[in-house]
C-alpha cells in the first residue's frame, strides 16, 4: 500500500523542517521521496504533521508492573473500557494492562517506548509482556548498576572483561543498551543498608558507585552501543541531592572527551533520567527548595550530557524502581502500602503509591523543579518529555505537560490562582520563567531527541528510508495561539487525527481503527563472540552455585521474541 498525507503542516527537527507546509509520502511501511498516481490520498489539510512520539524513559513491561497491578487493585479498576471490535477490553491508570498501554501510546500519536529496567534474570517475562503491547516498538534496557560480576570488574579495572559481559548479556536478554540503578545501593539493600553518595562503597564489594558508573561508560564506549549509559543516579528523591548528581554526570566528562560515540546517530556519553527527582537543594524537606537551575547550568555547558524531566503531574499513581532502598524511605514516610523485590545477584525493586497533590508543599516544590529544567534547559535536543511512568505520573499525562510547557500564562495562572501550592513560588524560580515552547521544540522533546539520544537510525524523523511511524494533530499552527489556549492543546496532543505505525493506520479521529504487532528492538554486538563465550565460561562455576536457575532456562531464546528489530554493532 502507498498513501500520500496531503497538505499538512510539518515538524520535523531531524531533518530542520519547521512549519512547512508538504506532503508525506510512505509506501510498504517507509517513508519514501514520492508515490504513484494511484496512492490513497489523507487529507491532513493546515494540521499538524510529526514523526510517531518515542518515549525515552518509562516503565511498561516486567516483573514490577505483575507485583503493581495484584497489590493495586484499585488502579487496576479505573479507566475501564469495554472491548470494541478492535481492542480488548481496557483496565488500570497508573498500570495500564498490556494491550492498553499500547492503546493509550498509539491514541496520543507515539510509535516507540523504551522499558527502562529489565532485570535479566526475568528478562523472559519482560518480553512476554512486551509481546502482548501492541502498536508500540519497545527497547528494553537490561540493569547492571548492582550486578555482582560488574562490581567484580569494576573494582579490579577490567573493562574489556567488562565489555564482554554486557555483550553477552544484551545476547543472552535481548536487551538494548545498559541501564544504571543507584550503582551499589541496590546490592546495599540485600542488606538493609544503601549508599549515599557517589564515593560510597558497596558492602562487602569494595567498589564504589563512581568506579561502577565509570567502567560501564568506559565499557559502554568501547562496545560502540546505540545508546549511550542510561543512569538513574543514586540519592534520588533526597532533598540535598544536587552534588550527587553533578558529581555523578562530571565523572564521565574525561571519558566523553577521549572517545567519539561510535554510533551513526547519538551525541551523548551519558543519559541522567529523570532529573527532576535529581534536582533539590537543602537538608530535609523542611528546607528542600530547588536546585533545577544548577543541574540545567551543568547540563547547558556539557554537550555529552542528556537527561529526561520525570515531570510530577498531580495523579493518584504507582512509583515502582530498581532503587528498592528508597522506596523503603517512601513508605515510612507516607505509611501507604509497601512491596518490596529482590532479584538475586542483580538488583532490587520496590512499589509503593503516591499521592501528588497540588495543594501540599513537596508534589508542588517536585512540579515545578520538573517545568524549571525544561525551561531552564537551552538546547531542547538534551532534554525529554517523560513522566519516568508511572512513578510521577502516567503516561497519558504528556499532553498536559506539553500544554503547560506551551502556555506561561497557564503556569503562572496555576500559581497566582492558589491552584498549586505556595512552595512555587517560594522555593523555586518558576513564576519568573517567561519561556514558551513552540511545536518544534515539543516535537524535539518528544520524538526528534529521544530518538537521536537512543541512537535509532529508522524513526523519530520524517526521512525517506525510515520506518513510516507518523503522527497527525488537529490544529491548525497558523491559526492557534497554545499560549492563550493550553486546554486545546491538551485535548489534540491526546487524540491523533492519525497516528501510523509503519504505515498502517492504527488510530483515525482518536480512535483505535486496528493493530499491529510491535517489535522488540535489541543489540547485536558483532565481533566479540569469542569474548562473550570466554568471559560466560568463567563465570559458569559462580552461576550455578548461586544461582535459583539453570543458565539453559535464563536465556531469551529466539521464540521469545518471535518481531524483532535486530540493531547490529560492530565492537571497536
Amino acid at each position: 500500500m502507498e498513501y500520500i498525507l496531503k497538505n499538512g503542516i510539518v515538524y520535523d527537527p531531524a531533518n530542520e523542517v519547521n512549519g512547512e507546509k508538504m506532503d508525506i509520502c510512505f509506501k510498504d511501511g517507509k517513508i519514501v521521496e514520492d508515490v504513484s498516481a494511484d496512492a490513497e490520498v489523507l487529507d491532513v489539510t493546515d494540521k499538524i504533521v510529526m514523526p510517531a512520539g518515542v518515549d525515552p524513559h518509562a516503565h511498561v513491561a516486567g516483573p514490577k508492573l505483575v507485583v503493581g497491578r495484584l497489590y493495586r487493585p484499585e488502579d487496576e479498576r479505573r479507566g475501564v473500557a469495554q472491548k470494541t471490535k478492535t481492542t480488548r477490553a481496557e483496565a488500570g491508570f497508573s498500570i495500564p494492562s498490556c494491550p492498553t498501554t499500547g492503546y493509550r501510546y498509539s491514541r496520543m500519536g507515539y510509535g516507540t517506548v523504551c522499558e527502562a529496567a529489565m532485570p535479566p534474570l526475568e528478562a523472559k517475562h519482560t518480553h512476554e509482556e512486551i509481546n502482548t503491547i501492541p502498536n508500540i516498538d519497545i527497547n528494553p534496557l537490561p540493569l547492571f548498576g548492582n550486578n555482582w560480576f560488574v562490581m567484580e570488574y569494576a573494582r579490579e579495572n577490567r573493562i574489556d572483561d567488562l565489555a564482554a559481559f554486557i555483550a553477552a548479556m544484551l545476547r543472552v536478554s535481548k536487551g538494548y543498551g545498559v541501564k544504571i540503578v543507584n550503582p551499589c545501593g541496590s546490592e546495599a539493600w540485600g542488606w538493609g543498608m544503601n549508599v549515599h553518595g557517589y564515593d560510597d562503597k558497596a558492602p562487602y564489594f569494595d567498589v564504589t558507585s563512581r568506579e561502577v558508573v565509570r567502567a560501564l561508560a568506559k565499557a559502554n564506549e568501547k562496545l560502540g552501543l546505540p545508546h549511550s549509559i542510561h543512569i538513574h543516579p543514586n540519592d534520588l528523591g533526597h532533598p540535598g541531592n544536587v552534588p550527587t548528581t553533578i558529581a555523578t554526570l562530571d565523572s564521565i566528562k574525561d571519558i566523553a572527551k577521549s572517545t567519539k560515540p561510535s554510533a551513526s546517530v547519538r551525541d551523548q556519553t551519558i543519559h541522567c533520567t529523570h532529573l527532576q527527582f535529581h534536582s533539590y537543594t537543602g537538608n530535609s524537606w523542611k528546607d528542600a527548595a530547588s536546585g533545577a537551575e544548577e543541574c540545567a547550568d551543568f547540563i547547558n555547558k556539557n554537550p555529552y550530557v542528556t537527561c529526561d524531566v520525570g515531570q510530577v503531574t498531580f495523579d493518584e499513581t504507582t512509583t515502582m524502581t530498581a532503587d528498592a532502598p528508597m522506596e523503603y524511605d517512601l513508605f515510612k514516610i507516607s505509611g501507604l502500602k509497601w512491596a518490596n523485590k529482590d532479584i538475586e545477584c542483580e538488583t532490587a525493586a520496590g512499589i509503593i503509591p503516591c499521592i501528588y497533590s497540588p495543594k501540599t508543599p513537596v508534589s508542588t516544590l517536585q512540579w515545578a523543579i520538573g517545568l524549571e529544567l525544561f525551561l531552564h534547559i537551552e538546547n531542547p535536543w538534551q532534554v525529554c518529555l517523560t513522566t519516568d511512568h508511572p512513578n510521577a505520573g502516567p503516561f497519558i499525562r504528556y499532553p498536559k505537560i506539553i500544554s503547560w510547557l506551551m502556555s506561561a500564562p497557564k503556569r503562572m495562572e496555576m500559581i497566582d490562582n492558589g491552584e498549586v501550592h505556595k512552595w512555587a513560588s517560594k522555593r523555586t524560580g518558576l513564576a519568573g520563567l517567561e519561556r514558551e515552547y513552540d511545536f518544534y521544540e515539543i516535537a524535539t522533546i518528544s520524538r526528534a531527541a529521544p530518538a537521536r539520544i537512543h541512537g535509532f537510525a529508522d524513526r523519530g524523523a520524517l526521512t525517506p528510508g525510515y520506518n513510516a511511524d507518523i503522527a497527525v494533530y488537529d490544529i491548525n499552527p497558523n491559526d492557534f495561539d497554545p499560549s492563550r489556549d493550553p486546554e486545546g492543546v491538551e485535548k489534540a496532543f491526546s487524540n491523533a487525527y492519525y497516528t501510523i505505525k509503519d504505515g498502517q493506520i492504527v488510530v483515525k479521529d482518536g480512535d483505535i481503527v486496528s493493530t499491529k504487532q510491535s517489535h522488540t528492538i535489541w543489540t547485536n554486538v558483532i565481533g566479540y563472540e569469542e569474548e562473550e563465550k570466554q568471559i560466560i565460561d568463567s563465570i559458569m562455576p559462580f552461576f550455578t552455585q548461586y544461582y535459583s536457575v539453570k543458565w539453559e532456562n535464563y536465556q531469551v531464546h529466539d521464540h521469545y521474541v518471535p518481531n524483532p528489530t535486530v540493531v547490529d554493532v560492530e565492537a571497536k
